[in-house]
């Protein structure tokens, strides 16, 4: 079964950021979330979403599981 999150660690590894700041994305993103209606897991983050949000829909999935 394929993963629908991505954790604050494999945000991290994918922009080349800290984990303090990869927490941070994924805190700002589940907001926005929220304020939408969406229920959220915290330090997890919707792969779709984050996709869309960070590379505009598409993610050259290379290396990442």
């Amino acid at each position: 079964m394929e993963k629908l999150y991505y954790t604050a660690d494999e945000v991290a590894e994918m922009v080349g950021v800290g984990r303090t700041t990869a927490y941070g994305i994924v805190k700002k993103l589940n907001k926005e979330l929220e304020k939408d209606g969406f229920l959220v897991i915290g330090g997890k983050l919707p792969k779709e979403y984050f996709d869309k949000r960070y590379f505009g829909g598409s993610h050259p999935k290379e290396g990442i599981a």
